[in-house]
């Protein structure tokens, strides 16, 4: 068993290889800390390319394109390490990037998960969209970041260098303890892609565990790179697992009332988009819905399973508001902005 394990799961992404693996390898590879390539199906040549040039990197090869949540699942199954460090194939580390996470975990057993700063590759003093510098959700499950809510994204100025609790670490890029992703069963396949790190995290606190953002060490990333920001396919899957995630966490008491109030934010939701004559992404938040009903009795499932880890030891960290009401009403548009009126 290696103590670390990065994991960068790839599909058709041989350009983002070739620019940035050598950079993983240059700054990660050590005698304790593996560099694997898990191979989601892809047909543009990327795992021959790696096989050729890279000899010294663990290849996984998937079958098929399973998606982040299952093909990260499937390439985890196959590894024997202390920590897993989950690495989107967009992205540029630096020098020392790695250790500290290392450090950290091995600091605190009650911590499953950490992330570390994540800038903007093109821009490279503003946080990048996924990530930023610590992840959040608000009370009715919109996720924003420290840095970033919805498609306001902030210079980073220093503003947020502490360590904090947060609620979820970004799947772009975060380090994972083997005996969390374990205990908590890894992502939930079916999500696919998108918001998946953030209904593993919300495990990791129901089974007693915390989540943190570490703002030493920075990574780069492009972001965009399987699906572009403004893709249908990506809004079907943000509604679609929002729901998902909800139901299948809320606690009892708040259950009926919050997924009430979450269908009605996504209808007005779908009528901003009608006005805005985006006609594709009204289509996607309908589909989303209408799948939602049609994965409820697997839901019910999913949702007796994660009571069973319930030992919650950590207040989970959530914003008791609406970040939309904040956002677009009162004009709140950073986190600092959001938390000096708690």
């Amino acid at each position: 068993m290696v103590k670390t394990a990065v994991v960068i799961l790839n599909w058709n992404g041989l350009g983002y290889l070739k620019m940035f693996l050598g950079i993983v390898i240059k700054h990660s590879m050590n005698n304790e800390t593996l560099i694997c390539v898990a191979d989601n199906g892809s047909t543009d040549g990327s795992p021959e390319w790696v096989a050729e040039h890279f000899r010294e990197v663990k290849l996984i090869k998937l079958d098929k394109n399973h998606g982040f949540a299952g093909g990260y699942n499937l390439a985890i199954d196959q590894l024997d390490a202390r920590y897993f460090v989950l690495l989107n194939s967009d992205i540029e580390v630096t020098d020392g990037w790695l250790q500290p996470l290392i450090s950290f975990m091995d600091s605190d057993p009650d911590v499953a998960s950490c992330q570390p700063k994540i800038l903007s590759y093109k821009q490279r003093d503003h946080f990048e969209h996924a990530g930023a510098a610590g992840c959040f959700i608000d009370k009715y499950g919109y996720p924003f970041c420290r840095g970033r809510i919805f498609n306001k994204v902030e210079k980073d100025t220093g503003q947020y260098d502490s360590q904090i609790d947060v609620f979820w670490s970004s799947g772009a890029c975060m380090i994972v303890r083997s005996d969390a992703w374990k205990k908590c069963n890894g992502f939930d396949a079916s999500f696919f892609a998108h918001m998946e790190e953030i209904d593993l995290c919300w495990r990791f606190y129901n089974a007693g565990y915390r989540v943190c953002y570490l703002p030493g060490p920075v990574v780069y990333h492009i972001g965009g790179g399987s699906l572009p920001y403004n893709s249908p396919f990506k809004t079907y899957l943000n509604f679609r697992n929002s729901l998902f995630l909800l139901y299948k966490n809320l606690p009892d008491n708040k259950l009926r009332s919050v997924m009430f109030k979450r269908r009605l934010l996504d209808g007005l939701a779908a009528l901003f988009f009608l006005v805005k004559g985006s006609f594709i992404s009204v289509k996607a938040v309908w589909k989303a819905h209408i799948d939602y009903y049609k994965q409820l009795n697997e839901l019910k499932v999913k949702r007796e399973n994660v009571k069973k880890l319930e030992t919650p030891r950590y207040p989970k960290p959530v914003l008791n508001k609406s970040v939309v009401f904040e956002f677009y009403i009162k004009g709140n548009k950073t986190y600092n902005s959001l938390k000096s009126e708690n």
